[in-house]
């Protein structure tokens, strides 16, 4: 039996249900091995780290959001617009939610996209012939491995779990098909069956194991030592899953690639159950900030706004005005600073550049806080010629004026007008 590597500080005390008994084959021994972010991931190297896949799921996770319904034709529209983007993998609803959703996942699964359909299904045989019978790609197989959910979700012990897989992975092998298998609640699960489960799993020839904070529990330094942990006793690949309830998915999206992941799910706005999971445009925002040359060879980013846009609507929700990337202060500058500042310079005070996310930059400059370059810009923009002077005389105008009332750019605008035009007669006098 492989010597297990296991960090005595994977879990909080709180999390640990017992001690954990992992025992060196050749020594008897409690084999321990403390991942340090900073060892394991030199600064320096950061960008090797980010070598990934992503495994969307706005039509599967997505769809559980609460307000959420896409129609046949918006999910061909999701599916197509999210492989034109280039994700590597399309998570599906399991076939065997509804006879309609059967009919979903075979019709995706035939579009011939490059990206591979894969769908989500509980460890049991019906399920998993199932989502065969309608030409998936692959299977993301589940069960519960936390004392909690086993308890009140299926109420069997890991011997079950791992006899469970045994039978529905060797079907997958044997139809050609992905098999994933994922210990739902990872975060809350004993670490001792973590890993059982895992060794398992890989021994059965898993394509991958799946990782999954499914209450959204873990703190980043938790993730990364968990990750890093079963990188070092599993040789498969690695799926991420990680829900948003304490706010820390885009961070532990990023960190878990550094441990080792090699696939991270998504939702686009992350939309999914409850507050949902990763975002797919913040997180390749984080990363863009990272290895852009990478992240914009890879993903074609400015597909992005128009999806969110689309699946706002049809989950019955507005893009939140600081949503990454897309909402409408994301690139909006105010203050007169930091207006001067990126106007010379955007990447002064911009880790995005919008013009990559097909977005645009928004300076304001009606308000109390401007400054008089930022004037001096949108008299340049209007094609007046205005001295110094008048631009200033323009901007303290409109500072007074901002304590006592909301100023529109159009008054902006109109001052403007008046001064150049008022300098303009001025010259003509003075000729």
């Amino acid at each position: 039996m492989r010597s297990l590597l296991f960090p005595k500080r994977l879990f909080p005390k709180h999390l640990l249900s017992s001690p954990t008994r992992f025992l060196s084959s050749s020594t008897s021994q409690l084999i321990y091995s403390i991942p340090n972010p900073l060892d394991l991931v030199p600064l320096g190297s950061i960008k090797q780290s980010l070598r990934f896949n992503i495994v969307d799921s706005t039509l599967r996770e997505g769809e559980q959001f609460s307000s959420a319904f896409f129609s046949p034709e918006d999910k061909i529209y999701i599916a197509k617009t999210l492989d034109q983007i280039g994700v590597e993998y399309i998570e599906v609803v399991t076939p065997m939610a509804s006879k309609q959703s059967a009919r979903d996942c075979t019709a995706l699964a035939k579009l011939g996209l490059k990206a591979k359909v894969v769908t989500h299904t509980r460890c049991h045989m019906d399920d998993v012939k199932a989502a065969i019978a309608c030409g998936v790609d692959g299977v993301n197989m589940y069960m519960a491995t936390s004392a909690e959910l086993r308890k009140y979700s299926h109420g069997k012990d890991i011997d079950f779990i791992i006899n469970s897989a045994r039978e529905v992975i060797e079907y997958c092998h044997k139809h050609n098909v992905e098999a994933r298998f994922s210990c739902e609640d990872t975060f809350r699960s004993d670490p001792t069956d973590v890993l059982r489960v895992y060794q398992a799993m890989e021994r059965l020839g898993v394509k991958r194991v799946g990782l999954a904070d499914t209450v959204g529990v873990a703190t980043p330094l938790q993730v990364f030592q968990v990750v890093a942990t079963v990188r070092h006793n599993v040789k498969c690949d690695i799926e991420f899953h990680v829900h948003n309830d304490t706010g820390c998915c885009i961070a532990n999206a990023l960190i878990a690639i550094q441990a080792g992941a090699t696939h991270i799910d998504t939702c686009v706005l992350g939309i999914g159950e409850r507050n949902g999971i990763t975002p797919l445009g913040g997180f390749l925002g984080r990363l863009y900030t990272i290895d852009k040359d990478y992240i914009r060879s890879k993903y074609n980013l400015p597909l992005i706004r128009d999806l969110e846009k689309f699946v706002a609507r049809k989950a019955q929700i507005d893009i939140p005005f600081n949503n990454y990337i897309t909402g409408s202060a994301a690139f909006t500058h105010k203050a007169g600073v930091h207006s001067k500042a990126v106007m010379q310079n955007p990447g002064s005070y911009e880790v995005l550049d919008p013009a990559d996310f097909g977005v645009e930059r928004n300076i304001e400059i009606a308000h109390r806080l401007t400054g008089w370059n930022a004037v001096k810009v949108r008299s340049q923009q209007l094609n007046l010629t205005i001295s110094d002077d008048g631009i200033k005389e323009a901007t303290k105008y409109i500072k007074n004026l901002a304590d006592s009332q909301e100023v529109t750019t159009e008054m902006l605008d109109g001052k403007l007008v008046e001064l150049a035009k008022r300098e303009t007669k001025n010259r003509r006098a003075d000729a």
